[in-house]
């Protein structure tokens, strides 16, 4: 009963996530391994992945898919693959990132079930240092083959936890107990991703599993570019520099598919034509305020400095696409649609960007508040300063280059850039150098 039913085409290989020698991708191509058509439990399906060797070449599964229902499930559900990729470059790690299981052992056989067909769920058993991903099903009594999955090294995983049930064989009249359950893997720490491949933990019972049930989740660094920062705008003279520098685009991070949710496209059309996603960072230098000191004394000056930051256009942009700038997600989602995609989604994940690239190094409370910044500094006698800071644009973008959802912008007022003319010399300069400058935070918001 092991068959292909109107398998997809391969359409050519997607880039692959790394993680070290770890390489992961994503398959729609299954085998139906065993249903529960002719038994009295609801109706329930489990499927082998099976990765088109010229589109995936050296890809394996993690495990098996089980579905609640008898439907074909070939090119409508997508779920992560592995390979075995070459180690990176000065890395001394002797292991592999994955392995064949040592063995298998049974957790459930449908004796007396009454299903058209016999089937046995086992586990693999890893070797030491790694850990298995999910179950493995076989349509009969035999063990599968150690060759049929892959365990992962244990350090390119994270512990997990067990969330919803997928299919129980209540009712069936077996012999013995059985549920399949999905895999939730637990926030992720800033810059990285924790995802399920798309297994499923299966259990001796009917209830929910012990709170110390193994399982695991992938996990896996954002991708991040890093480019030159715009360089620290000059005084060559008196008069009043540009209100603002042109933008650089600084730093770029690419997220997965999964992880965002485009009004534009359904989850299966992002895979394809999206694999990943660019939310760029751009950075200006604005200019605060200038100040020519043409008398002979120091003068205090005073501006005030804007913060382009707005909770709407960052709520307008989580609501759209659900990704969080100061946080994990997915957390709660109102969008019906982001809700839809991300309870029916086989890939369960949390994501985090990092604290660098979204200015939360000691506090996310920046873009919580739009309130204005006062800025005070002495200016030395006969002389011009100017006081610049960093405003930030993030723009999401497909693969394409198409824009999804809204711009956000971020003023960073730690970046307070201050520069002078004529500048001074170092036998001129007293101690500290650089002119004293008191940003305070007022009450009302610009």
């Amino acid at each position: 009963m092991q068959t292909r039913e109107n398998a997809p085409s391969p359409t050519g290989q997607k880039p692959p996530i790394k993680l070290g020698n770890l390489l992961i991708n994503f398959t729609t191509e299954f085998h139906r391994i065993w249903d529960s058509k002719g038994s009295d439990s609801k109706p329930g399906s489990f499927w082998r992945p099976t990765p088109a060797p010229d589109a995936l070449p050296g890809y394996f599964p993690l495990g098996d898919f089980a579905a609640p229902g008898f439907d074909n499930i070939n090119g409508k559900i997508i779920v992560a693959v592995v390979c075995e990729g070459p180690a990176e470059d000065g890395d001394t790690s002797p292991d592999k990132a994955l392995s064949a299981p040592d063995d298998f052992e049974r957790v459930w056989k449908d004796s007396s079930s009454g299903a058209d067909a016999d089937c046995t769920v086992w586990r693999p058993i890893p070797p030491a240092g790694y850990v298995a991903m999910g179950m493995v099903c076989s349509n009969g009594r035999d063990k599968p083959l150690t060759n049929t999955v892959r365990c992962v090294r244990e350090d390119l995983v994270v512990a997990s936890s067990v969330s919803r049930e997928i299919w129980s064989d209540s009712g069936s009249g077996a012999s013995q107990d059985f549920s399949a359950w999905a895999i939730e893997p637990p926030s992720a720490e800033a810059g990285e991703i924790y995802f399920s491949p798309g297994t499923f933990i299966g259990v001796k019972s009917h209830g929910r599993p012990a709170a110390n049930t193994a399982a695991y989740s992938l996990r896996a660094p954002i991708p991040m570019h890093i480019d030159t920062p715009p360089a620290r705008p000059i005084l060559l003279g008196h008069e009043s520099p540009a209100p603002e520098e042109p933008a650089i685009l600084t730093q770029t991070a690419h997220l997965p598919w999964f992880t965002v949710i485009d009004p534009a496209l359904a989850p299966l059309e992002q895979f394809r034509t999206s694999p990943f996603y660019r939310l760029q960072r751009s950075d200006r230098y604005v200019l605060v305020g200038h100040g020519h000191n043409t008398g002979t004394t120091g003068q205090t000056f005073k501006w005030t400095a804007p913060r382009a930051q707005r909770m709407e256009s960052l709520e307008a942009f989580t609501e759209v696409t659900t990704i969080r700038v100061s946080s994990e997600w997915p957390l709660y989602v109102s969008n019906p649609m982001a809700l839809h995609t991300l309870l029916s989604s086989s890939m369960r994940f949390s994501a985090k960007l990092g604290k660098a690239f979204t200015h939360t190094e000691t506090s996310h409370i920046g873009w919580t508040t739009s309130a204005a910044v006062e800025v005070i500094t002495r200016i030395a006698k006969k002389t011009s300063l100017a006081v610049h800071v960093i405003e930030s644009g993030y723009r999401l973008l497909r693969e394409d280059g198409t824009q999804v959802a809204n711009d956000v912008l971020y003023t960073d007022i730690d970046s307070l850039s201050l520069s002078e003319y004529p500048p001074e010399t170092e036998e001129e300069a007293p101690a500290p150098a650089q002119p004293a400058v008191d940003p305070v935070v007022t009450d009302s918001a610009p």
